[in-house]
């Protein structure tokens, strides 16, 4: 019998609609954790593509302000389309932008770099390709929302789930550890990936 109290296993607090929804809905602070999920996305995108630091940093708030004025439009009308698909077009947009312009630049003075940074832009994101299930920079994304709602939940919730869907770890053991059922243990990463995917839905 399980000594603790497992009624306790649920989340501190809940949102019942996505961050994308969240988003639309023009919430501060849903807003900022978009920004902060994907600005570093979008940079390590724009590093990938050989621009220069300040260039990058740059880039990143052209296409933040791009997503603020067209986030509204984003649509998944088919099921190979995400949020991340769209992002990756509005940054390919606003690099070739910036290599257009500084070509512009270099043609005044003989230059040619730009026009060929210009043509090697891929397609499809940078990381596209990857032996992993998930693309690095999607990854990365689901680390940092993981990161965000922890503190939703009780300790010993994400502790169970944690040490289940991360760490590999029996149900027989985390339930010994944890004074849990094997059940509530299950339940507990139910919980945690039901949360996550709420949070992500739309986007990833």
């Amino acid at each position: 019998m399980a000594s603790r109290d497992e009624s306790n296993l649920g989340t501190v607090s809940s949102t019942s609609s996505s961050l994308l929804q969240r988003v639309l809905a023009q919430e501060p602070d849903a807003w900022h954790r978009l920004s902060e999920l994907y600005g570093p996305v979008v940079l390590q995108w724009a590093r990938q593509m050989k621009l220069r630091e300040h260039d990058a940093a740059d880039v990143v708030q052209e296409v933040f302000q791009a997503v603020a004025v067209h986030i509204g439009q984003f649509r998944r009308q088919r099921p190979e389309d995400s949020f991340r698909g769209w992002l990756w077009t509005i940054t390919r947009n606003k690099v070739r932008d910036h290599f257009r312009r500084l070509a512009t630049r270099q043609e005044a003075v003989g230059g040619s770099e730009a026009f060929v940074r210009l043509e090697q832009i891929p397609d499809a994101p940078p990381d596209s390709v990857s032996t992993s299930a998930l693309p690095p920079t999607a990854a990365s994304v689901v680390r940092r929302v993981l990161e965000l709602i922890r503190d939703e939940f009780e300790p010993h919730t994400w502790e169970a789930f944690w040490r289940l869907a991360v760490d590999g770890q029996s149900a027989d053991e985390i339930a010994r550890d944890l004074s849990l059922s094997k059940p509530a243990v299950r339940q507990a990463k139910y919980r945690v990936l039901r949360r996550l995917r709420q949070e992500l839905d739309g986007l990833a």
